[in-house]
């Protein structure tokens, strides 16, 4: 299979990006699966590995230290498109995430962010409305206790 070519786009800072090095590891009509290491290494932050819903708007990422242990799970809401004569996919970030800490505990962050991209045009209402729906899908998985069957895409 000839796998894609794959973009990530962020609003705020505004940038996109080729994910050159990641490593698509599976793929089908509903999910792109990928292992990577980390574009900007932290302190902690080593490498990992992400699941894109292509038909649910959102991503799954597994965050891991140098030795393979869990930091948390990492769910970033998400657009895409893409382009057949390229073979390209550009993922747009719409700002507001989750993040899935091991104790199964839950954050959701940059709120502030989507309410500034809007106000600024940098997403239009149907983005905001499409980012809202997306992310109430998955805060409605996560709360089921059936965030497991969206992590489990993903390598142990």
């Amino acid at each position: 299979m000839d796998y894609p070519t794959l973009y990530r786009k962020r609003l705020i800072p505004n940038e996109c990006v080729l994910l050159k090095d990641d490593v698509i590891t599976y793929m089908d009509d509903e999910v792109i699966i990928t292992k990577w290491n980390a574009l900007k290494p932290k302190k902690t932050l080593h490498h990992g590995s992400s699941c894109y819903f292509l038909n649910k708007g959102y991503k799954v990422s597994k965050f891991q230290r140098e030795d393979d242990s869990l930091i948390y799970w990492y769910c970033d809401i998400i657009d895409h498109e893409y382009d057949d004569k390229t073979n390209t996919y550009v993922f747009t970030d719409l700002l507001v995430d989750v993040i899935v800490y091991p104790d199964e505990s839950v954050k959701v962050v940059d709120i502030d962010e989507i309410v500034e991209a809007l106000e600024t045009n940098l997403i239009n209402p149907e983005q905001c409305k499409t980012a809202l729906r997306n992310l109430d899908a998955l805060l409605k998985i996560i709360y089921a206790d059936k965030f497991d069957t969206l992590r489990a895409r993903l390598p142990e």
